[in-house]
């Protein structure tokens, strides 16, 4: 048996990062354990200016600050949610689509939709005695973007499920 460790939940932050990005060659994420920081080192303007956006500065745990520093390789600007989501995501293999929807109050909900995969990867917190933690893509969007007034973060269904006409022709 794997010799057990206990690692303070910033790391399972960190860990949840690189999974988000892992199929992005465009995002390298670094992670500084003496200065609590994190840093996204990306090759895309556009990119770059949508991570800077859409992921919070700072994120507390307890006594800890972790600090996240996207690092761009040129100049950025401002965007919508949508094409920041678009931005952040264009190229990654997790990603499936994004889809803008009118609310009710004549705003609009943005849905971010990853593809269907389950992402196992090593987490040394005592949740699990193997130190496997097996999630979603949506919920590591959900946790490291935080929550944001009309966007939701989804999983796209499985092929046969869509071609079976099992889902809303709006999706």
């Amino acid at each position: 048996m794997a010799r057990l460790r206990q690692a303070p939940p910033w790391i399972t932050y960190v860990s949840e990062l690189e999974q988000l990005f892992k199929l992005d060659d465009e995002v390298h994420v670094v992670y500084d354990n003496d200065a609590h920081k994190v840093s996204l080192y990306v090759e895309e303007p556009q990119k770059a200016t949508a991570l800077m956006n859409l992921i919070p500065e700072k994120k507390e745990f307890g006594n800890v600050t972790l600090t996240i520093d996207v690092v761009p390789a040129n100049g950025c600007e401002r965007f919508n949610v949508s094409d920041e989501y678009q931005a952040a995501f264009n190229g990654n293999g997790a990603f499936s689509f994004i889809k803008v929807v009118k609310g009710v109050f004549s705003n609009s909900i943005t849905y971010v939709v990853f593809k269907n995969r389950v992402v196992q990867y090593f987490d040394d917190n005592l949740g699990d005695i193997y130190g496997q933690r097996s999630t979603l893509y949506q919920e590591i969007a959900k946790n490291i973007f935080g929550e944001t007034e009309g966007v939701f973060f989804c999983t796209d269904v499985p092929a046969s499920v869509r071609e079976a006409g099992r889902v809303p022709a709006n999706l």
